[in-house]
């Protein structure tokens, strides 16, 4: 791999790892809601998770959108109704330090395993493979899923920083809701590209 794809696949990797999407909005909301430190297993279930979706896809994942393309739409139904799920559950999250709090952070596996039907997680992962693993050798997917590892947990950790530093807004439970129930919002606006695509 050159120089120049490097640089192209580490600036795809930053930019499409550091935007809004469900991970990032979900992990301001855990930031908010439990602070950092119990956010970890959320974050690591992230960029781990992520790292190994982008190997199977190519290693064959694609190859299945291709063969059977309704198995496109199943995934599209299944991601907008978990997403929808997801959006209630941070809508009605309560502060940790509430004794009634109806909330708790994503465990690792949850995060891992949520990115299967996360759309953006999706479209990162067929776009990687197809621009910069266009063989689909094993080396080269390997290369992608790497860079990918390496930025991506920088990436969606910040949001969790960006979370927790807005803890000390939301210091009563009207802000709190106000702000889960905008996260919540952002979270069933991010569905808007997969209802249409």
């Amino acid at each position: 791999m050159t120089y120049n794809i490097l640089s192209a696949l580490a600036v795809f990797a930053f930019v499409s790892s550091i935007t809004p999407g469900p991970n990032n909005l979900m992990l301001m909301a855990s930031g908010a809601n439990f602070g950092f430190r119990r956010s970890i297993p959320h974050m690591l279930g992230i960029g781990i998770g992520f790292t190994l979706m982008v190997v199977m896809v190519g290693i064959g994942l694609m190859g299945v959108f291709d063969t059977f393309p309704v198995a496109h739409t199943i995934l599209k139904v299944a991601s907008i109704v978990y997403l929808l799920w997801l959006a209630w559950k941070i809508a009605n999250a309560g502060s940790p330090d509430q004794g009634t709090s109806s909330g708790t952070p994503m465990t690792f596996l949850q995060a891992a395993l949520f990115q299967w039907v996360n759309p953006k997680a999706w479209t990162m992962a067929l776009t990687a493979i197809t621009l910069y693993a266009p063989d689909r050798s094993l080396l080269a997917v390997g290369f992608v899923a790497a860079v990918f590892g390496v930025i991506n947990l920088p990436c969606v950790s910040s949001w969790t920083i960006m979370g927790q530093q807005m803890r000390r807004l939301l210091n009563s439970p009207a802000r709190l809701a106000m702000f889960n129930w905008t996260m919540a919002g952002l979270l069933v606006a991010s569905l808007y590209p997969v209802v249409l695509g």
